[in-house]
């Protein structure tokens, strides 16, 4: 059975000496990280499930890669969670312990846990051999972000994350001589599975900036790193950075970007304004790819081919997709083209399902195996899918249209009077639902004017797709990956 992390393997093999993570001036290396997750593996063993104080640290990654040798379910939890949630999590998912760096405060939910404390030096005395667990099994429980109600905890099978980062080895041309940089939380399939399981599957390795700053991406792309994987906040960041080139820190900035071999950017849509900032600046275009805490990874733009700002390429070796009308009907033939449809997919990159939740389960998947994602997309020709949004917040129905917020967005964003922008539908007893734009202004003592904005969008899309409002915000809010939480604009 093949490994799901075969470099750690044998900590005295050809890799032994090469680095497999480093958070600032802590690094192991795979003997160390070999030695150290084999140790605590030992003290896990026959655990039912442990729950991960998932700081971006490396200890983080010696428990999590501690509980996938031991063959047990690691759930990774959010330090800035609030209490209420977390006390739903730790009982929903009863670990048996709670693993943590020992200078970590954890917060009074997790109070009747037992505590192991990680030791990143530790080493194993006698050696001990893990066998590899069935595919199936489950290597981590991850809970979703509950908007629609309490968080569910999202089962991930071994094969499925083998399957995804082996589809991105093939898409990306991934290899153990990338060094990937980010600074993504590790409690959250980006950072955690693809950030560090993705390397240390591959046998490369990963540097971790603990902070995101421009700074620090510079720094490690410019001293040896081959791919950078961010959120749009973070891209839209650098482009503000590298700006018209006049920072002082924007010319370093703009040549390690340029000298990195793959610029990656998910959990969110990355509003094509950034993209041609960056291309412009850099020489370098931003790939895409799609995924989703239950599926894993969907689509993805390839690295040998043309990064297609608006698309998240076509779907990954193994994953099938199609897009449905609002009935389940599939969107097939000539009239799919350009048509706005729900996108399913199946494909051993999916989850076993929610813990303790069958009714959730199975509403779900269709009858024949098909996982609703709630996203929206079109197709273009050629196969790429272009997401649209979320059905319940991003699928506007305006006088007899369906309409993505995404695509006013992005008109939006083009107005220079533009910093940040979202959009949403609000009821309307003429047109069934209106357009309305949130704005964060570039000047906020002299925003552009609703009639302004109207008149961009409808010159660059159509008349229909104009926001009949206009709302002025200081700021968007988001989450902790950068997404814009649009349930709150409404509320």
């Amino acid at each position: 059975m093949t490994p799901l992390l075969p470099a750690l393997q044998d900590g005295s093999g050809p890799a032994a000496a090469r680095e497999a993570v480093r958070f600032g001036e802590h690094t192991l290396t795979y003997a160390q990280l070999a030695a150290a997750s084999d140790a605590l593996a030992a003290r896990l063993a026959g655990a039912g499930r442990v729950a991960v104080w998932a700081t971006p640290t490396p200890e983080t990654v010696v428990a999590v890669v501690a509980a996938l040798r031991a063959g047990v379910p690691a759930v990774p939890l959010n330090p800035r969670t609030g209490e209420r949630e977390l006390a739903h999590i730790v009982a929903d998912s009863a670990p048996s312990a709670v693993l943590a760096g020992a200078g970590d405060v954890l917060p009074p939910a997790l109070g009747a846990l037992d505590r192991t404390d990680v030791d990143t030096s530790a080493t194993v005395v006698n050696g001990v051999g893990f066998p590899e667990p069935s595919p199936e099994s489950p290597a981590l429980i991850v809970y979703t972000s509950g908007t629609t109600g309490p968080p569910k905890g999202a089962i991930l099978p071994r094969r499925a994350i083998a399957a995804s980062l082996d589809a991105l080895e093939d898409a990306w041309q991934w290899t153990g001589d990338d060094v990937l940089v980010h600074a993504l939380p590790l409690f959250h399939v980006h950072g955690l599975i693809l950030g560090v399981l993705g390397p240390l599957r591959r046998g490369g390795s990963v540097r971790h900036l603990g902070r995101f700053s421009a700074e620090g991406v510079a720094r490690e792309l410019g001293s040896g790193g081959t791919m950078l994987f961010g959120v749009p906040t973070m891209y839209h960041r650098l482009a503000e950075t590298l700006g018209d080139g006049s920072a002082p820190d924007a010319a370093g900035l703009a040549k390690a970007l340029a000298g990195a071999r793959l610029l990656v950017s998910g959990s969110a849509a990355l509003p094509v304004h950034d993209h041609e900032r960056i291309a412009a600046a850099t020489g370098r275009g931003v790939v895409e790819r799609y995924g989703m805490t239950e599926t894993l990874m969907n689509t993805g733009v390839r690295a040998d081919g043309e990064p297609r700002p608006g698309t998240v390429g076509a779907p990954l070796p193994g994953v099938e997709l199609r897009l449905v009308e609002e009935d389940g009907t599939p969107l097939v033939g000539p009239t799919a083209e350009d048509a706005v449809g729900e996108i399913q997919v199946r494909g051993p990159n999916v989850f076993t399902g929610y813990l303790n939740r069958p009714d959730a389960t199975a509403a779900a998947f269709t009858e024949d195996g098909w996982f609703r994602t709630g996203d929206m997309a079109t197709l273009d020709t050629d196969g790429c899918v272009r997401i649209v949004g979320r059905r319940a917040t991003d699928l506007i129905k305006s006088g007899g249209y369906k309409i993505g917020a995404g695509e006013i967005e992005n008109a939006l964003l083009d107005h220079p009077g533009v910093r940040e922008a979202a959009v949403t539908g609000e009821p309307d007893p003429d047109l069934g639902e209106r357009i309305v734009a949130w704005v964060v202004p570039s000047d906020p003592g002299a925003p552009p004017t609703e009639a302004e904005l109207a008149d961009h969008v409808a010159a660059q899309l159509a008349p229909h797709k104009r926001p009949r409002t206009v709302r002025y915000l200081e700021a968007l809010p988001r989450n902790d990956m950068g997404k814009i939480m649009k349930r709150s604009l409404g509320a």
